[in-house]
């Protein structure tokens, strides 16, 4: 089904933006995973609306309420639900558009597919909205990760042309990955930060929106694990990651600027540190043959620009075929990168802890128990 995903570790997404309540089912979490309830909840906040200019005015707490699968804060080995109710929603602001097709949006072609029958308010579930609790499944991977010493971060890596602090691809640690979660505005260099508010302010004054390209980086990650041709690590991240609203590119590494270089300047040679065998450069992001290296991770989603803006477009009316202005009402993110970026380290979580399973199998994950306690 569309809205599920997994091989060991399998998601299944569920909810409409305006309706009552959004939420997951994770199956495939071992026993015995004690959960930070903390933990889970600020990452959770990282992605909330309301919280500044940048992002919707809407508001929402997104506390999610443990429904199955967690019982004395552990999870138990069956299948893990929770809900997220939606509390503020403007649903009469989405009424004409039933049948009037919003540029950028998948109005018209959510109508074809489901022939009139879906949810149209607040886009439905092809909302941004329903990224919620796929936050939560990532946050709870990330825990499981932790566990295992992976560790997972992403920033705002640009947003309307102007480019954050990247990560270093080769000498990657972890207070780098953690420094933009713990910021109101999710960038390495504050200044940059700054001028990416800036520039997003005066996008939205001018009833208009911007793009952006968030970066996540992913450090622990044992070597040898993945598979070649369609089942590859980065298949298996890049499929989570498309699945994202907005996302319409990733490239993992030197990505698409690869395709400019020579062999012998994207080539990484092997080197031999400490008695592991590393790689002085990093252009792969730590994959090759769909098969993690060892080295950091390095992968990037880029996402186009907010497609609901207040200025007048043109437009049809797909049953009366029509064709007029509008005018979109709502509320809406002039950047989405901006709350996309917890979305990103959820996605590559999800990712990388099924395939970690796949590898490990349970038995051989860490527990939070020692064995005279078992």
């Amino acid at each position: 089904m569309s809205s599920s995903w997994g091989n060991y570790l399998k998601i299944s997404i569920f909810g409409e933006s305006h309706g009552p309540r959004i939420g997951v089912v994770i199956d495939g979490l071992p026993a015995g995973l004690a959960i930070d309830r903390g933990t889970l909840s600020a990452f959770m906040l990282r992605r909330a609306p309301g919280r500044s200019k940048t992002s919707t005015p809407r508001r929402e707490s997104d506390e999610p309420e443990f429904l199955s699968g967690y019982y004395k804060g552990m999870t138990t080995g069956t299948p893990l639900a929770a809900a997220i109710r939606n509390s503020d929603t403007h649903s009469s602001d989405y009424a004409e558009f039933s049948s009037v097709a919003r540029p950028g949006h998948a109005d018209y072609t959510g109508f074809l597919r489901y022939e009139g029958y879906n949810d149209i308010r607040g886009g439905g579930h092809f909302s941004g909205r329903l990224t919620a609790p796929l936050v939560f499944a990532g946050g709870i991977a990330k825990q499981l990760l932790e566990r295992e010493g992976i560790f997972i971060g992403a920033h705002l890596a640009r947003a309307a042309g102007i480019s954050d602090t990247p990560y270093d691809p080769v000498h990657l640690g972890e207070e780098m990955l953690r420094r933009a979660g713990l910021r109101d505005f999710p960038t390495n260099d504050e200044a940059a930060g700054i001028m990416m508010q800036d520039a997003i302010e005066e996008a939205r004054m001018a009833l208009d929106s911007v793009g952006g390209v968030v970066e996540c980086g992913v450090i622990g990650f044992p070597a040898g694990i993945g598979s070649p041709m369609f089942d590859g690590l980065e298949n298996r991240m890049a499929s989570l990651l498309f699945g994202i609203p907005a996302v319409k590119g990733v490239e993992f590494g030197d990505g698409f600027t690869a395709a400019d270089l020579r062999g012998s300047q994207h080539n990484d040679a092997f080197a031999i540190r400490g008695g592991a065998i590393v790689t002085e450069t990093n252009h792969a992001g730590g994959i090759l043959g769909g098969i993690s290296s060892g080295m950091p991770i390095i992968v990037r989603a880029a996402f186009k620009p907010t497609a609901s803006i207040a200025q007048t477009q043109q437009s049809v009316d797909f049953i009366e075929h029509t064709q007029g202005n509008l005018n979109i009402r709502g509320r809406h993110d002039p950047c989405v990168a901006v709350r996309a970026v917890p979305v990103v380290e959820a996605a590559v979580a999800i990712a990388a802890a099924d395939a970690l399973i796949e590898a490990r199998g349970y038995e051989g994950l860490q527990r939070p128990w020692g064995p005279e306690e078992e």
